[in-house]
């Protein structure tokens, strides 16, 4: 007979043998250092506390970088967005200033979990997570982001297309390294953004699919300049449509053209049958709507609706 639920995770205790409440960056890379992979960075802790009760891994010590300073913040700087590591899905949600200039980012991060999670829950974490749908990483993927990781060795830039390596795993190693900043480009005058989630409830559900799109138009013209596409799940990490986004790059605001993309990122598709998340034949299907459906919207907030 398997266990219930709460014999399962929560009458189980978190084995670790210290914690740590860093108050400055080097002060949390010299103690990921000094426990050579055998500490674990925790922020939000979401993922974290629930991986270590399902006795995911084992870890000596865990770092709270939660307190550390200069973290939780959004600018602007110039023409980009920078988000620091510790900025919740909650705050990026209601900040005026991704909604406005990274729609796409604020839907997604608005569609986390339930309010109590998206309080404490980092976009850092997130994409830390590495998971295929995950509710910021694909929306950053769509922006077109990078972001920052310090170790002890120092900084290195990498974008988000480079950033996920398989199912959960990514290029940090997240028991010696922080990924400190997220940064992309903010959108302008006839640049829209649009999410779409299709899950089985409107809350605490994991979706099925994931869309986020995001287009530049020449008004005078009339045709899409840029165009970011991306998906999930429908491979083992969170993915860039790149050839439908080649395809997009001037061509002309029409319904053939969003037929045309659509037709486009399905076959790049490869979702597996889920008794959770439905049949592949379904969710195929389901890309072709959503692509369709997320660059309308995307070309509507350009103030280019399909007509």
């Amino acid at each position: 007979m398997p266990p219930s639920f709460e014999a399962l995770h929560w009458s189980r205790f978190i084995d670790v043998g210290e914690y740590h409440l860093p108050a400055s960056l080097s002060e949390a890379l010299e103690l990921l250092a000094r426990y050579r992979g055998e500490a674990r960075v925790i922020a939000g802790g979401t993922d974290v506390v629930a991986q270590l009760r399902q006795r995911d891994y084992g870890v000596k010590a865990l770092v709270d970088i939660s307190r550390l300073p200069d973290m939780d913040e959004i600018r602007a700087e110039g023409d980009d967005i920078a988000i620091g590591g510790l900025v919740t899905h909650a705050r990026a949600a209601g900040s005026d200033l991704i909604r406005q200039r990274a729609t796409v980012l604020a839907e997604g991060c608005g569609s986390v979990g339930s309010p109590q999670i998206r309080n404490v829950a980092t976009l850092a974490g997130n994409l830390v997570s590495g998971q295929p749908a995950a509710d910021a990483a694909v929306p950053l993927l769509a922006l077109d982001a990078r972001v920052t990781i310090a170790s002890e060795a120092g900084e290195r830039v990498v974008p988000l297309t480079d950033f996920f390596v398989d199912l959960g795993r990514t290029v940090l190693d997240p028991s010696r390294e922080i990924l400190t900043r997220i940064e992309f480009k903010a959108l302008g005058p006839d640049q829209g953004s649009a999410y779409l989630r299709l899950a089985k409830r409107r809350a605490l559900a994991l979706p099925m699919l994931v869309c986020a799109a995001r287009v530049s138009v020449d008004p005078a013209k009339k045709v899409i300049t840029d165009a970011g596409v991306a998906l999930g799940p429908v491979a083992p990490v969170p993915m860039r449509a790149t050839p439908t986004e080649e395809l997009l790059q001037g061509a002309p605001v029409s319904r053939e053209t969003l037929d045309q993309a659509a037709e486009s990122a399905v076959v790049q598709c490869s979702p597996r049958d889920s008794r959770l998340r439905g049949s592949c034949d379904y969710r195929l299907e389901m890309v072709k709507v959503f692509v369709r459906r997320g660059l309308a919207a995307a070309l509507s907030r350009a103030g280019h609706p399909v007509v």
